[in-house]
């Protein structure tokens, strides 16, 4: 097979970042003080067009990139995220629409549903507060009562 012309590949990475680097910037950017967040971006499309070939033969360069941007923002923050806080990062903060996560992050729109539904169950649960233990009176529990005022 013929490799594809130079201005073709230019052409595919440049329609690449302007899809892709807001999304990632704003993601950088919630985790990373700004500066380190403008590095970690810079640094992964350097990586993206350094690879660009070896990128779009991936079954999906989207994911190929997703990856590499959380693992280096998760080394920069000290803390990994799940694929469940992503979700409701880029969902609930940032806005994007099913449709836009699943793009930006190489998934499937059903497999983002998901995640979205698992973030919602898990906030649900961590809002609700237990009921405190009370002890149920049984026939041998003394019973106190109130003096009358």
């Amino acid at each position: 097979m013929k490799p594809a012309p130079l201005t073709v590949l230019t052409n595919a990475f440049y329609a690449f970042y302007d899809l892709h680097r807001p999304a990632y910037h704003a993601y950088a950017a919630a985790h990373l003080p700004p500066e380190e967040a403008q590095i970690a971006v810079t640094h992964l499309f350097n990586l993206v067009a350094g690879n660009w070939t070896t990128v779009v033969s991936e079954r999906c360069p989207s994911a190929w990139a997703w990856q590499r941007h959380t693992r280096a923002v998760a080394r920069r923050n000290g803390r990994t995220f799940t694929a469940i806080e992503d979700a409701h990062l880029l969902h609930g903060q940032l806005l994007l629409s099913i449709d836009q996560i699943a793009t930006v992050t190489g998934t499937e729109p059903a497999t983002v549903t998901a995640l979205l539904a698992a973030a919602h169950r898990s906030a649900r649960a961590g809002t609700t507060r237990p009921r405190p233990w009370t002890a149920r009176p049984t026939r041998n529990t003394p019973r106190l009562r109130a003096a009358a005022v």
